[in-house]
């Protein structure tokens, strides 16, 4: 009876969780359902808040808070609470005064009405600030700010067609649009004839907002929105208290003076949608991004390259090395020593200490700790833990393993720095905890300042720029002295081979087999396997699109770290067999090599692909990648190396060097 009672109370506890696991939900993704307002007995939401995030522009990277514009705003409410990620990145998420009940249509509900007069200079300063969001400048260089609003933790979109048919949804819509001295109009101006006053601006002051929702079945938790889409209009209301959406659109000259006023307004209608589910109501903005399918084909043909040129890489390898090593292993006579030839040669060099040894274990050790971060980071990402929906978690994440990867770092530096024969291990210790991260902060804080001089929302707050130094003196830093401490507590690393005291002469080497030449080969394959992802990558960054394949980004970067230990293993062998052996800095340069040709990249993309205008916008571009540039040069850097130090240490531990 007993065990009939402790076999149910084990299906029992089975049973619960099991149907805990059925309703568990990431941090801040879990649904929220709502119903119509008077409804009781559920534990559900009436009514429907949208927020607002900053402005952004693709054709300047200066982000701008919601109310720098003047728009509708309250005061009242308290913001929603930022992570990390949203705070580096900018996002400024603030409450807004468009709120309405669950299935109630609204018909051009006013929220609120600014007047201007040019004659007062602060009026005339929002007058001016509002076109410049619009256009700036005597030629009219539009900049063409975006809203970015959100409704249930979901960016509501503005869809329009685009050619073959084709729908694209933007996370965002114009704040207005602009018809040229020429009578040309620009932009979001051309889907509208009425736009067609010459040298006016034109200013979005009403929305029409589309709700999609779905139905839960079988339960008492009553609809998830699954959608939000909007259409912005411009409208003149005949009477700005009581507007009714007639007349003309909203237009200001652009040599307009004395009063205005701008009424803004908005409507809402809600559309039930039985085929959209709340866990895939992201995907129809994803699925509407332009050149998805192009993305994919052309990852697909970059993946089929790589691991074709990888395979030849490695097939050459091995039968090339394994021909050397059996006829080394063959050599048993005095005569057959005589004739040694190539990379045997110099394996009383090889593990020579190399000059600037104190600099290279501090590059191993950064770039160490940036490769797991990497590495996990993108394995979470993978699993869904940081998808778009998750706001910041993914910058958040990474700033996070960093800091708690001091250890690894540390111990790498201490570790290398001790087999070098350095006996300055304070200094080591102290250039691994400040030097690449010094000069990430010195570059992100001299961005901060220019961003703080522009008055953009992008500019990190004091309390938060303090927070990071807290983070990487009280945490970072010593991890990463526990970490060094270790490292030179354990013995030195024993290499297969003794060095002789005397260094071995180098032969003069041909063009090939220089140093300079063979860096800069070795670069070309690992940037021909991420090049494509690299675009996407910069979309994402600059031109505010979503990036959402995580799959194959963790794929690339699995196919990269391949791709760099083969081709640097291949050159360390080239340059071994002409009896150079200088490996250890030429092994971190080649790989490293890469990111000067992501540099390349970025700039052609600059100039290619971006509309950026102004001073502070292109030197926070060049600023900012050449933070990216740096951490991906130490990344891929410390790939080459340990990959060399692998291949060094197994040939030269299994062939006869007696």
């Amino acid at each position: 009876m007993c065990s009939l009672h402790r076999a149910r109370g084990s299906v029992l506890v089975i049973f619960l969780l099991l149907h805990s696991a059925t309703s568990f939900y990431l941090p801040g993704l879990a649904p929220v359902s709502f119903c119509e307002p008077g409804q009781t007995g559920k534990e559900n939401e009436s009514t429907i808040e949208i927020f607002v995030n900053r402005l952004d522009s693709v054709e300047s990277v200066l982000p701008y808070e919601y109310t720098a514009f003047d728009f509708c705003a309250i005061d009242s409410e308290k913001r929603p609470s930022e992570n990390l990620g949203q705070v580096l990145f900018g996002e400024r998420i603030e409450p807004s005064p468009y709120k309405f009940e669950f299935k109630k249509k609204v018909d051009c509900k006013p929220v609120c009405t600014k007047s201007y007069n040019t004659n007062k200079p602060e009026d005339k300063a929002h007058l001016d600030f509002l076109k410049k969001g619009i256009t700036t400048g005597k030629i009219f260089i539009l900049l063409n700010y975006q809203h970015r609003w959100i409704v249930d933790n979901m960016p509501v979109t503005w869809c329009y067609d685009v050619e073959d048919g084709q729908k694209f949804c933007n996370p965002g819509f114009p704040i207005g649009c602009y018809v040229t001295e020429a009578g040309r109009p620009k932009d979001a101006c051309v889907v509208n004839s009425d736009f067609k006053d010459k040298d006016t601006f034109y200013v979005f002051n009403h929305v029409d907002i589309t709700i999609h929702y779905h139905v839960v079945e079988n339960e008492a938790a009553g609809a998830r929105l699954v959608a939000a889409k909007m259409e912005p209009k411009s409208y003149k209301h005949t009477k700005v208290e009581a507007p009714d959406c007639a007349g003309g659109p909203m237009y200001l000259n652009n040599k307009f003076s004395g009063e205005l006023k701008i009424g803004y307004t908005y409507s809402v209608q809600f559309v039930e949608d039985t085929h959209i589910r709340w866990a895939s109501r992201w995907d129809y903005i994803l699925e509407s991004m332009p050149h998805t399918n192009i993305q994919w084909f052309s990852i697909m043909n970059s993946l089929v390259i790589v691991l074709f040129l990888s395979g030849m890489v490695a097939m050459i390898m091995l039968r090339t090395l394994h021909k050397d090593i059996a006829r080394y292993n063959q050599m048993d006579s005095v005569e057959d020593a005589q004739e040694e030839f190539g990379w045997k040669l110099v394996h009383g060099d090889v593990f020579r200490p190399p000059r600037k040894g104190m600099l290279l274990s501090v590059f191993l050790g950064s770039g160490t700790q940036i490769f797991i971060m990497m590495f996990v980071t993108l394995f979470f990402a993978c699993l869904g833990f940081l998808s778009p929906a998750n706001r910041g978690a993914l910058m958040t994440c990474a700033v996070v393993l960093w800091v708690l990867l001091g250890t690894p770092a540390g111990y790498v530096a201490a570790r290398f720095y001790k087999s070098f024969g350095g006996e300055k291990w304070k200094t080591n210790v102290l250039l691994t905890c400040f030097l690449c991260p010094g000069v990430v902060f010195a570059d992100f804080f001299v961005m901060n300042l220019i961003l703080w001089g522009e008055g953009s929302s992008a500019a990190m707050p004091f309390g938060t720029l303090v927070a990071i130094l807290a983070l990487w003196f009280c945490i970072s830093v010593p991890l990463t002295f526990i970490g060094a401490y270790f490292g030179f507590k354990k013995t030195g690393i024993e290499h297969p081979v003794r060095t002789n005291q005397i260094p071995r002469q180098i032969p003069e080497q041909s063009f090939y087999t220089r140093s300079l030449p063979g860096i800069v080969m070795g670069g070309i394959l690992p940037f021909g396997c991420i090049f494509i992802q690299l675009f996407f990558i910069l979309n994402s960054i600059w031109s505010h699109q979503m990036y959402y394949m995580f799959g194959f980004l963790f794929l690339v970067f699995i196919i990269l770290v391949i791709t760099c230990s083969e081709a640097t293993i291949l050159l360390c062998y080239f340059h071994l067999c002409a009896e150079d052996y200088h490996w250890q800095w030429r092994s971190f340069l080649t790989s490293g090599f890469t990111a000067v040709y992501f540099l390349v990249y970025a700039i052609h993309y600059f100039f290619s692909k971006l509309q950026i205008t102004g001073l502070a916008s292109t030197i926070l571009y060049f600023g900012y990648t050449m933070i990216m540039a740096l951490i991906f040069f130490l990344f891929t850097g410390t790939i080459g190396f340990f990959a060399c130090f692998w291949f060094v240490t197994k040939i030269y531990s299994v062939v006869k060097v007696d």
